[in-house]
């Protein structure tokens, strides 16, 4: 590398020292990678750098292997190491290298660290809540993602995706996701949350929607002290006594168990569980033009009407909502609602990397608040992640001695970006801008026949 002098090369020989990313000035702080990504050999990709350059793709708004390769070879020319070649290949042999439990731990970690700086006044009557939800994604339609997480059976072969579902966990306080549970579409999502039970400890409350309440669920989770907000199922009107009225719309009920084993339980295991079960039952009425449903039966173990008041389980249901906010960041603003990886080992890699920029974008977003007094949720998520994309590389190329003044100014950015107070707001979910005119693709590609005139032709009445 030719010799530079003065400011320009200063600046130069600052950028050939810093780390390979710059998100590694602006998170370094927040992941501990330790042993998670192993060793390897003194290759040009080293885990470390593979982790955090398959990161900055997440990060990319363009999302592709060749744009990361590309910017590694921009710093790649500022040290005295030869430019490496600019095909992608060597880059996505090194991300297949990482491993998959690794990189679920170093998330798992951050999680971890980002719930500490929740404080008591987060919590609703003194507890902590989770919220639980479930969703999907899809991904490239490979042989491989097809056999793990095969289509819809509705769809002819060839003209659908793989599909993943997902079952979440976030803090409803911070936002963040704390863990979640991923099957094939066979694999219900009432199975999927049986598998987070133990992301909840003693005395919290799992709040849910009516897909995941059931009499067992609630029983066997209060035997391991977690208290439950769930809506209760339409369908549900036999079996139940009236014990006390504590309101006019909230009561004691006892639910009492149906002959019909669950096919998750043996028939021994069901046998065990009580035959009756003493719920709180309130009925919630939401009188705002545009809601979807006007009366909401909600359904709780918390049963002392002193302690926690029938209109604190109205406000608290109603905050649900923002777990599909959640999923909304992650999948849209992220771009986690398609993945692009080719074979199952990959998508779960590529999943928990989303995983990782969601939650270090909360953590800044939490950073933020606190330092300027605002709710973490009168924030901007899309704006925190415009900005870490236009702030890091400047952050990368300051002096050591400017950064903590430039993170500073960053965490203010991020707390003047507000959203606009919008109580009870309609968000139809619906599309405004129209489609473009192509036919659908109902056969396999390579027997599919495109009609050349199609908007000659109108479906007749």
């Amino acid at each position: 590398m030719a010799r530079r002098y003065g400011r320009v090369g200063r600046r130069v020989r600052t950028l050939a020292t810093a780390p390979v990313d710059e998100l590694v000035t602006l998170f370094g702080a927040w992941l501990t990678l330790g042993g998670h990504l192993g060793s390897g050999r003194d290759r040009l990709f080293t885990p470390s750098r593979t982790f955090w350059l398959f990161l900055a793709q997440v990060f990319s708004a363009d999302g592709s292997c060749r744009e990361v390769v590309r910017r590694f070879l921009g710093w790649l020319s500022l040290t005295d190491v030869p430019l490496a070649s600019p095909n992608t290949g060597a880059y996505c042999r090194a991300r297949a290298r990482l491993p998959r439990e690794g990189i679920c731990g170093i998330h798992r970690g951050l999680a971890q660290r980002i719930q500490t700086l929740s404080t008591s006044q987060d919590r609703w009557y003194g507890r902590d809540v989770k919220v639980v939800d479930g969703t999907s994604i899809s991904m490239p339609d490979t042989p491989e993602n097809q056999e793990r997480y095969p289509q819809s059976s509705r769809q002819k072969p060839g003209c659908g995706f793989p599909i993943m579902n997902l079952v979440g966990v976030f803090s409803l306080a911070t936002g963040v996701l704390i863990d979640l549970a991923k099957g094939h579409r066979k694999v219900s999502e009432q199975a999927l949350f049986r598998q987070l039970w133990d992301l909840f400890a003693p005395g919290e409350v799992a709040l849910t929607d009516r897909k995941f309440c059931s009499f067992a669920e609630i029983h066997l989770m209060a035997q391991r002290d977690i208290d439950v907000v769930m809506r209760n199922h339409q369908c549900r009107i036999k079996g139940i006594e009236l014990v006390k009225r504590l309101g006019k719309t909230d009561r004691l009920i006892r639910w009492i168990k149906t002959k019909v084993c669950p096919k998750w339980l043996t028939q021994a295991q069901w046998e065990e569980l009580p035959d009756t079960l003493l719920i709180r039952e309130i009925t919630c009425h939401v009188d705002v033009p545009g809601f979807r449903t006007k009366t909401i039966t909600v359904v709780t173990t918390l049963l002392d009407a002193t302690q926690f008041p029938t209109q604190a389980f109205t406000d608290l249901y109603r905050r649900r909502w923002m777990v599909e906010l959640f999923f909304d960041d992650i999948k849209t603003t992220m771009g986690m609602d398609i993945l692009r990886c080719k074979t199952p080992d990959m998508v779960e890699k590529e999943l928990y990397m989303h995983l990782i920029a969601y939650n270090l974008v909360r953590a800044l977003m939490l950073h933020a608040a606190r330092e300027h007094a605002v709710s973490p949720f009168r924030l901007s998520f899309k704006g925190t992640v415009d900005t870490v994309r236009t702030w890091s590389p400047l952050m990368a190329a300051a002096p050591s001695a400017a950064r903590p003044q430039m993170y500073a100014s960053l965490l203010k950015t991020i707390a003047r970006d507000t959203l606009p107070i919008r109580p009870n707001r309609v968000e139809p979910r619906a599309r405004k801008r129209r489609p473009k005119n192509y036919q659908r693709l109902t056969e396999n590609r390579h027997v599919f026949k495109e009609c050349p005139h199609r908007n000659k032709y109108r479906r007749e009445a």
